[in-house]
């Protein structure tokens, strides 16, 4: 399959990323994509691109009534929430609920399967796909690769040793031997949106998507907006400790300001250069780890920054800033790149104040927040921080936390 060399910003030491070449307007007429979750990302984003590039996307959920309209409708309109607003319209869809008896035949005869459905649902979505990789290995069907598309480092590889544990004999040998399970890095702001249609969803313009190539099965499918990459970590390490490193950031600190969306929070100056400071240090530790110039991270940087600040995108803050007892894990978007920086020997203050500021978030509709605030009042802070974040209390870092959890206090 050709393949068009054209990446941004690749590292230095990994193979180029490249984007799959579309050959003609359909190239995969007549085929049927699965994705699992028809919510606002599944539908505005790889729902959206799948159909796009000609597959017949058919949406599993557990919601019935998003599921009916699917069935129904057979499109919707996406809305470019952008200074240059623009309408995208998007047919051949379907959808099936996901504890329905279409779904285990749909996985059995699907040409692709792809997830958006929060890294916490793929081990519920296991043992079914476990079912239908049985029914596809009695059918004697073909590869099939399955691409997770969340919010999770490894989501595939994840996802896959979930399905192992729900599979055995023939499926288990088709399995290892036909089904790819490719990880990626997925990255588009998707907020809450409020159309005229249910199905109709707010999206930025941006979006970037990076499969790992090693990890598919049979030929490489031709995807509108696909990049494929022999290093993925790079890429994935790349944007969940600048994307992701940022948008925490901006919602925590926000959140203690009293501003609630993120584009008012980076419109409060102080704010601004604390999220930007903390994605630099980032970068130089993005930088020295994987190679990328120092000046295309830079303009990665930048373009973040504009993202972050794009007044048309309502992202409150208690939306980005939710589960942070997860955000707060040692590999994850604040601890996780302290760590890298520490470790080349470079600062990383402006990436702990953002771990204090996490420590502060409250939020009513979020559970692990009244968890963590019930924590932080039963054990203290720094226990807490030290289970949180997997810093010993004798760490430098762990005392730096403290020092920025108390300013902020104030």
């Amino acid at each position: 399959m050709t393949q068009a060399h054209q990446t941004a910003s690749q590292p230095a030491q990994a193979s180029q990323a490249q984007e799959t070449q579309m050959h003609g307007a359909r190239p995969n007429s007549g085929k049927v994509a699965l994705h699992f979750g028809a919510g606002n990302i599944g539908r505005g984003f790889i729902g959206a691109l799948l159909a796009q590039s000609g597959y017949r996307v058919i949406f599993a959920d557990i919601n019935e009534q998003v599921i009916t309209a699917l069935r129904e409708q057979g499109e919707y309109d996406i809305h470019i929430l952008d200074q240059n607003a623009r309408t995208e319209h998007i047919s051949g869809v379907s959808g099936i609920l996901s504890s329905g008896p279409e779904l285990v035949p749909t996985i059995a005869s699907a040409d692709l399967i792809t997830t958006a459905v929060g890294p916490n649902v793929l081990k519920v979505i296991a043992p079914t796909l476990a079912r239908g990789i049985e029914a596809r290995a009695a059918a004697g069907a073909g590869p099939l690769n399955i691409i997770a598309c969340e919010n999770k480092v490894g989501a595939s590889s994840f996802l896959r040793d979930e399905v192992l544990g729900h599979i055995g004999g023939a499926g288990r040998t088709y399995l290892e031997q036909n089904v790819g399970f490719p990880n990626a890095s997925v990255d588009r702001i998707v907020p809450p949106f409020q159309g005229e249609n249910l199905l109709d969803v707010g999206v930025e313009d941006f979006h970037e998507w990076y499969v790992e190539g090693p990890g598919f099965r049979g030929d490489i499918p031709q995807i509108e907006g696909m990049k494929v990459t022999d290093d993925l970590m790079a890429y994935v390490q790349r944007k969940l400790y600048t994307l992701n490193t940022g948008h925490a950031i901006a919602a925590y600190l926000g959140s203690l300001r009293g501003l609630d969306t993120v584009a008012s929070a980076m419109a409060d100056q102080q704010t601004a250069e604390q999220v930007r400071a903390a994605m630099q240090q980032s970068g130089a530790a993005l930088v020295q780890t994987h190679g990328f110039g120092a000046q295309e991270h830079a303009e990665y940087i930048g373009r973040i920054e504009q993202r972050f600040k794009n007044p048309h995108i309502h992202d409150e803050v208690t939306r980005v800033g939710r589960e942070p007892i997860r955000k707060l894990g040692p590999q994850e978007r604040l601890i996780g790149p302290a760590r890298m920086a520490r470790d080349l020997g470079l600062p990383a203050d402006a990436l702990l104040r953002g771990a204090a500021a996490a420590l502060h978030f409250r939020s009513a509709e979020d559970s692990q927040a009244q968890e963590m605030q019930a924590a932080l009042e039963r054990d203290g802070l720094a226990a807490t921080v030290a289970a949180l974040t997997g810093l010993p209390e004798s760490d430098p870092m762990h005392a730096e936390i403290l020092r920025q959890y108390a300013e902020l206090e104030g």
